[in-house]
């Protein structure tokens, strides 16, 4: 029992870091928008993924060599292709929204409106045949109440701004893609999925950097750090981290770690970026926290 309980203490530690990283990956985020475009950075970071993911399928292919294992390098080719195609395209549309937004917005903002996808995914899952439970819908609305007084309290307009928009659109598109991880992922192998998806970003992101950007040698000098900590840290270790912390942990603990995302690219904003948020809008904070937490917590059985 001991042993069990230092293995879920050390996985959710892991989680928490996962977290750490994604949450201060923001404010990298935010820093390299001020160097270069939303689909140059986009590139610039997924190929960075890339390299790290099939590095650690190599170190990870020769460790399965030594035990005597003989495994074919890619499993499910063809699932592998289509999953990782499907799953790809919808993380390029994500990130680049959020790329786009995160650009005229606090990370604070980018941050929480992002954890969206934490209550949408389940309520996606009433066209799949599930039904949600009122605890479900009263999350929903103090979301929606908690975006009222994050973007529109205090304002002349009930209009959001353009980064506002695209941060919104994010989530909904990250809400799509982890459906799709979930489709895919139980048939296929967690670090190939994930390589294949970001080649895929990698390829249609530089693809849209040349036809839609002007991408320069001082743009690439300028962003560097920032490019690296999001190309090897958000995408790479964290990752990696988050694959190897869900196991054997419960569910309801994972996702809860994992919420603090959101509140940890609101401080990383304010001591790295020095941003600061009025009081409605930290209410607002509060309020959308609290209903992706009560929206992770498991229903009483009856």
């Amino acid at each position: 029992m001991e042993k069990t309980n230092q293995k879920q203490l050390r996985n959710t530690l892991m989680l928490v870091g996962c977290a750490l990283i994604w949450g201060t990956a923001f404010v990298a985020q935010s820093v390299g928008s001020g160097y270069m475009g939303p689909y140059t950075f986009l590139a610039s970071r997924s190929w960075l993924a890339c390299v790290f993911l099939l590095g650690l399928l190599a170190v990870r292919r020769r460790g399965q060599q030594r035990r005597g294992q003989r495994l074919p390098f890619w499993l499910h080719g063809k699932t592998l292709a289509v999953g990782g195609a499907l799953c790809g395209a919808a993380l390029f549309a994500a990130s680049a929204a959020q790329q786009m937004g995160i650009g005229t917005t606090s990370t604070a903002k980018a941050g929480f409106m992002t954890a969206l996808y934490v209550v949408l995914v389940p309520v996606c899952g009433v066209f799949l045949g599930r039904r949600p439970g009122v605890k479900l819908w009263c999350c929903v609305a103090a979301s929606v109440a908690g975006l009222y007084l994050l973007c529109l309290a205090g304002r002349d307009t009930l209009s959001l701004t353009g980064g506002e928009w695209q941060l919104l659109v994010c989530a909904f598109l990250f809400t799509l893609q982890i459906l799709l991880v979930n489709r895919f992922s139980p048939r296929l192998d967690g670090i190939q999925l994930s390589f294949v998806q970001f080649l895929v970003v990698s390829v249609l992101s530089t693809v849209c950097m040349f036809l839609f950007e002007q991408p320069t040698l001082a743009q690439f000098q300028g962003a560097a750090v920032s490019v690296l900590y999001c190309g090897v840290m958000s995408s790479g270790v964290a990752y990696t981290l988050q694959i190897v912390g869900q196991k054997e942990l419960d569910p309801t603990i994972a996702s809860l770690a994992m919420c603090l995302e959101s509140v940890f690219s609101a401080l990383a904003g304010w001591l790295i970026l020095g941003q600061t948020l009025t009081p409605p809008e930290l209410a607002g904070c509060a309020l959308m926290f609290a209903a992706i937490v009560a929206s992770q917590l498991p229903d009483r059985k009856r």
